[in-house]
């Protein structure tokens, strides 16, 4: 395929229920969104959280809006080898947290354990875009990375949704690997 797909970076960040937040907060509290990101509907939001595992911690994680049914924390690999966590929290889709470690977060009030994963890299798609490249739910591709560092990920899940934006999601050191601070473009190759 010669499309030119964006490439974003998914740094470590937090997705709240309605009843965590309320909880790790005000129970009248609400989240204040910073910057819109890529994908509909989702913001950066004012609040930010620790993460804690014994002695080590991760401060200012940021909390990814809209609240969901959910919560779950995101990190990257060097995040769970630097929090000290054993074991090594499983690679999933975000969502995906059906017997999940938990981590201890804390808020501005409280603080509870909440699943923690390592998302896997995933190709968000419209139906449209999905349609238009041949592409299904849960198919897994391969994308070149263009650039001075290019390389090629595989294993990337496509999650196709009818208001999805097109956007390949890496986290930090897959990002770091290929040399990409923000945005980068890669294409798909089969």
């Amino acid at each position: 395929m010669n499309l030119k797909i964006p490439i974003e970076v998914s740094a470590r960040h937090i997705h709240l229920s309605e009843k965590d937040f309320k909880k790790l907060y005000r129970k009248n509290s609400k989240l204040i969104p910073i910057r819109r990101l890529s994908q509909p509907g989702e913001f950066a939001s004012k609040e930010k959280a620790e993460i804690i595992n014994g002695k080590n911690k991760i401060e200012n994680l940021r909390i990814v809006g809209p609240l969901r049914k959910n919560s779950q924390v995101e990190i990257s690999f060097t995040d769970a080898y630097n929090l000290k966590l054993s074991p090594i929290p499983k690679l999933r889709l975000s969502g995906d947290i059906k017997g999940a470690t938990k981590i201890l977060v804390k808020g501005s009030k409280a603080q509870l354990k909440i699943p923690i994963i390592i998302a896997k890299r995933h190709l968000h798609c419209s139906e449209k875009d999905a349609k238009k490249m041949k592409l299904k739910n849960n198919q897994i591709i391969k994308i070149k990375v263009l650039g001075k560092r290019g390389l090629i990920f595989d294993n990337i899940v496509v999650r196709v949704r009818k208001d999805f934006k097109i956007a390949l999601h890496l986290d930090t050191d897959e990002a770091n690997a290929a040399g990409i601070s923000k945005k980068g473009y890669g294409r798909i190759i089969k």
